[in-house]
Formats: structure tokens, sequence, C-alpha cells
């Protein structure tokens, strides 16, 4: 920086509210508290002349706080000495935060008031000689010292016939707290005794000093193998001692949310990967979020689980709970343990990778069922010899055993309530990242703009993803009913194309149109946009999954009152699994071409709803993906001559 006018701009704000004098007050506490202690100009007189002008503007809590925000510099001595003579908060503030060098210490102690001087006795990094200059001061002592303490110990261990005669109330003496009661060391006994009775008010905390005890003698010994009446309560408080009353919960609100679910990530990460709880098993302890549901007692059922076989295709070893129940099962084998499909032996014996196969398994409940295997050969580094399989099991109904549970509108609700309780801070980031980027609270380095930017664009990326798992729920439970209306379908489909080719021109890949004969116009009781919104769904899905020069063909037709959209399916997610619509792909990263924040296969299920709430539906048909509507009496016959000879 060659010209410093940083200071001189600061002076030149208004002051007008309460808002911007605190504005200017933190800005000079902010500069000044930088600035080395011998530096004079007149900016900087003006800097303190104003600072003392706000003192008396600004009430003391305020300017406290100002000076006590993380990462405020004060290595200004001069600056220092200035907030030591206001207020005891500004004063406190000050010195807990400044950071002074030894010398600069020594040099200022000396002149600062006896009230600050006493704040220091907070600080234990001020050097030696700081701290031998605060001794010759006269703040040694820095606070009245303790009044003699008497050790419970001493008390309940003492003999109960040395007890003096009490003849008048002894003056209140400090009891000391001791952390924990050894619980091997009871005080000695002759012989076992019942407790006393319990204590009158008069004995318990806060009754008046000269209240005599109920049971004490007041000139006679107290029997042998008894605990003294005044004492009780005593022996009573240290036995509580050891066992602290549980911790309450104070915490309310979005607080409370945001910190539940960080426990319950962190419990899940403590979990086996791959098993997932149902959320309401009674059985499991880890954190809920408080949201008042009941527990419901569903089983535990395993999404995933991570396996290792030997050469001869035998399970060795598997990750989790349920790993006994598949250690030694064989991959090859044609039994009634395992029935696995022909592709899987024949590629067993030629080493090559399993995409997709399909296994039954019959046992426990909680691996018994069909499975989807995705594994790779393992062979050894230095021999090069073939050692075995190593993969991942999957559930290839996994999505759909969790719309099944989520059919209850009141899981629905509560899965909403989540959401909103997420959106509340996501938006809070947003809208800060957004203030630096456009430096709406003044300049910011272009480092700290760029970073704002990228996170104001993953936050709306977050929220993004937030409505469309919203609206998922809403078109299951039938909360949400797509808005009715009239369109053709064939412009909205030319529009739709049109914008995907930016994507898949370049690439030489696509869709072959395959338009109807006649050409008519093939109305649908939607609203345009529900319309242009199920089919970018549904074809940047598949467009985003084909390979460079591969062309999906696609087809529609309208027959019966029913419109059929036909779309191939490319060879990526064909391999993926046989039946159903295609799931995420293991390991998938997302592509250049986005559909959505979950993935595929969360992608094509939101596009099934849409497509059912509309009174049709989505599903596969070997390897085509066929979308059905219901349609409206054509009103016009050439609306869709425009996509007969359009190929891309």
């Amino acid at each position: 920086m060659h010209f410093d006018d940083r200071l001189a701009t600061v002076l030149q704000l208004p002051n007008s509210s309460a808002a911007l004098a605190r504005i200017q007050y933190r800005q000079l506490v902010d500069i000044l508290g930088r600035l080395p202690g011998n530096a004079r100009s007149w900016a900087v007189a003006a800097g303190f002349a104003q600072l003392a002008q706000l003192d008396r503007t600004i009430p003391a809590a305020d300017r406290a706080r100002l000076v006590s925000q993380p990462l405020q510099p004060l290595t200004n001595p001069r600056l220092l000495a200035h907030l030591a003579e206001t207020e005891p908060a500004v004063a406190t503030a000050a010195v807990r935060c400044a950071q002074l060098t030894e010398e600069a210490w020594l040099a200022l102690v000396p002149a600062l008031p006896v009230r600050a001087r006493g704040i220091l006795r907070h600080r234990s990094d001020l050097g030696v000689r700081v701290d031998a200059l605060l001794e010759q001061l006269g703040v040694q002592d820095r606070a009245l010292p303790p009044a003699e303490a008497l050790e419970l110990d001493a008390l309940l261990e003492s003999p109960a016939a040395e007890a003096p005669p009490v003849t008048a109330p002894p003056a209140p003496a400090m009891i000391r707290p001791i952390p924990r009661m050894p619980a091997a060391a009871p005080p000695p006994v002759q012989a076992p005794a019942p407790r006393p009775a319990p204590a009158s008010p008069a004995t318990r905390p806060g009754a008046p000093a000269g209240a005599t005890p109920t049971g004490a003698t007041p000139t006679g010994a107290t029997p042998a193998g008894t605990t003294p009446a005044p004492f009780a309560e005593f022996e009573q408080a240290a036995a509580s001692l050891g066992t602290p009353p549980p911790p309450t919960n104070t915490e309310a609100g979005i607080g409370a949310i945001v910190r539940r679910i960080e426990e319950f990530r962190k419990a899940r990460e403590a979990q086996v990967n791959g098993v997932h709880h149902a959320a309401n098993d009674a059985g499991y302890d880890a954190p809920r979020l408080p949201l008042g549901d009941t527990a419901a007692g569903l089983p535990r059922i395993p999404a995933a689980i991570d396996f290792a076989t030997d050469s001869e295709g035998r399970v060795s070893w598997a990750d989790g709970v349920h790993a006994p129940s598949l250690i030694g099962m064989d991959l090859t084998a044609a039994d009634a343990a395992v029935k696995a499909s022909a592709g899987i032996a024949s590629s067993l014996r030629h080493r090559v990778p399993l995409r997709g196969a399909q296994i039954e398994i019959s046992g426990a409940p909680a691996v018994q069922g069909t499975w989807q295997v995705d594994a790779v050969p393992r062979f050894e580094p230095a021999s090069g010899r073939f050692t075995g399989y190593c993969g991942r099991l999957r559930r290839p109904a996994a999505l759909a055993a969790v719309g099944a549970a989520m059919q209850g509108h009141g899981e629905a609700d509560r899965l909403r309530q989540i959401l909103h309780e997420l959106r509340t801070p996501a938006n809070a980031i947003q809208v800060a990242a957004e203030i630096i980027q456009q430096q709406l609270y003044g300049p910011a380095p272009h480092e700290y703009r760029a970073l704002a930017a990228a996170i104001a664009g993953d936050c709306a990326h977050i929220l993004a993803g937030f409505e469309e798992l919203d609206r998922l729920v809403r078109l299951e439970t039938g909360a949400l009913n797509i808005e009715a209306g009239e369109c053709d379908l064939a412009p909205v489909l030319t529009e739709t194309v049109n914008r995907l080719k930016a994507w898949t021109q370049p690439r030489r890949s696509g869709f072959a149109l395959q338009p109807p004969a006649d050409g008519a116009a093939l109305m649908l009781p939607l609203d345009r946009a529900e319309t242009e919104r199920l089919l970018w769904r549904l074809l940047a899905a598949l467009a985003g999954s084909t390979a460079p020069d591969e062309m999906l063909p696609l087809a529609w037709s309208g027959q019966d009152g029913r419109i059929t959209l036909s779309v191939g399916l490319p060879a990526a997610l064909a391999a993926l699994n046989e039946s159903g619509l295609p799931e995420n792909a293991p390991g998938e990263r997302g592509h250049a071409l986005s559909t959505g924040m979950f993935g595929l296969g969360f992608t094509l299920r939101l596009a099934a709803a849409e497509a059912s709430a509309a009174g049709g539906g989505l599903q596969r048909e070997g390897g085509t993906i066929r979308l059905w509507l219901p349609g409206l009496t054509a009103a016009s016959a050439g609306h869709s001559q425009g996509l007969n000879n359009l190929m891309f």
C-alpha cells in the first residue's frame, strides 16, 4: 500500500444514526489499534478525538462488545490507555484482548488506573517482569484473602466425643467444596446405625443463623456410630457430589436443531458403514431431532455391505455387523442359499469387473433378498496372481423402500419441518456471502469476494436441492397437485431439445427424434411450466449419461386419450440394473450437465412422481423409458410440423 488513507476515510463517514456511530467506532478501534504507540499525525489526533466524542454517545455495553470482538487487534499502548480510562466494562474488554510486548507493558502499567491494574490479575501471559512490577505496585494479592476454610473430611472423621459443647451459634464458616467423595473411604463407625431423621428446616441451607438444628444436643455428646446432626446435611451434600445431576438442555429453536443434526451425523459416522437404521427404532440410540415424534420399532435394514472374496469366489471378508451372515458364501454357487445370475460365474472365470449383477440371498432377515453386486478383481502387485474380488452389495430397491416408509403424512410433515429448519441457516449463509461479494458494508479483498461468490453459489445449489426434496415429498403424499392447463407437447419438446443442443452437439450425442407420421397436435391438460419442468428433468438426466457419439431414439404418439413418450436408455444406465428405473452408479460424481443435487436416481424418481400426479406414469420397459400422460382433444393439427426433420 503506497498511500494509507483509511483513517481519513473513516473520519469522513457520517455518524448521524446510532448504527453509523457504532460502525465508525468499530473501524476507529480497528485502525488505531494496529498503529504503533508513537504514531503522530493530524489524522491520529483526530481519530482519538472522535473516539472521545463517541464515548459520550454510545453506551458502555455496546462499546465493550465492539472492543472484544474476535480478530480485534489491540497492539497500540496509547489506545489501551485511552480505553482503560473509560467505564469498567470497556476497560475490562480492552485489557483482556490487548497484545502488547513486555517492554510496552512495563512502560504502560504504572500509568494505568488502579482499577485497570486489578483487571490484569486475569492475565497469565504478561511475563515475569510485568508480574514483578504489579507486585511492587501493590496488586500482589489482587483480591481479598479467602476466609479460613474447614475441610469436610476433618469434620466427618473427627470423633463425636471431642465435639465441644455448643453454647452459642458459631460464626458462619466457609465449607470448601470437595470435587468427589471417595467411595471406598466412608467415615469410621463402630457399628451400623440407622440414618438420623431428616433435618428440620432450621438445619437446611438458608435457615436463620441462630436456629438450633433438631436432634442436636447442646451440652451432651453425640452417640457413637452416628453422624453429628449439624453435619448431616453436609454428609448428604458430599454424597450427592459423586453423582451430579444430568445436564439439562436449555437450547431451543434453530440452534438446537443444528446442534442435534451435527450429533446425528457424528453418530452415524461411528456406526457401521452402509447400515441404515430406521429413524424410529426403539433400540437405536443415536441422537434424534427434537420434533416430538415417537418410536415405531422398525427393524434395521442394511442398504449396502462391502465385501471381499478369495480366488474361488467365496466371501472371505464383509463389513459391518452382518459379516457372519455373509462370510463363506459362494457367489458362483447355485444352491438354496445363493441364487446368482449366469453373468456372475462367467465374469469370475474371466476375471472381469461386475456391474449391476443380480444375486438372491437366503439367510438372516437382515441380508436375505435381492442384491445388486458391483465388484472389481484384485491381483497381487508382484506376481500378478488373481486373489479375488472386492466390491459392494446394494439393495436395488433402496429408494422404493424409503418411499414406502414415507407414505404416512406424519413422516412427510416431519421431513418438511427438517427442511424448513435447514433452509434458515442456508439462507443466512447465502445472504452473508452476497453482502461480502457485493461489498454492501464496505470494500472487501478480491479473494474474499471470490470465496463469497462460490459460497453463495453452493448455498443456492443446496436450496434448490431442498426444494426438489420438498416437492417429491408433497407429490408422493398427495399434498401437491400438478397445476392444470393446456399445452401442446410438440413446441415444449422442441424448446427442450434446443436447450440440450449446447451440451450434446459438441459430443455428437443426443436424441434421434421419431415424430408421429400424421403430425397431429398432442394436447396435454397440464400447465406449460409443469410440462417444461417434467421434460427437462427426464431428458437432461438421460442426455447427461450418454457417451460420445451415442444417439438415443425419441418417439412420441397419441392414442385413445393417452400421449406416450418413449426414450432409449443410455448404455451406461442400461448396464446398472436389469429392471426398474436406473439408479445412481457407484462412485457417481455428477455430470457436466447437472440434473439435480441428489443424483440421477432421485431425479428420475421425482419425474415419476410428477407424471403420476399428472395422471400418467413413468416406467422402464427393457432398454426404453416410457412416459405417458393423459391427452386432450387436439385444437390444432399443425403445431408439431417443426419436429419432422429435426435430428441431433
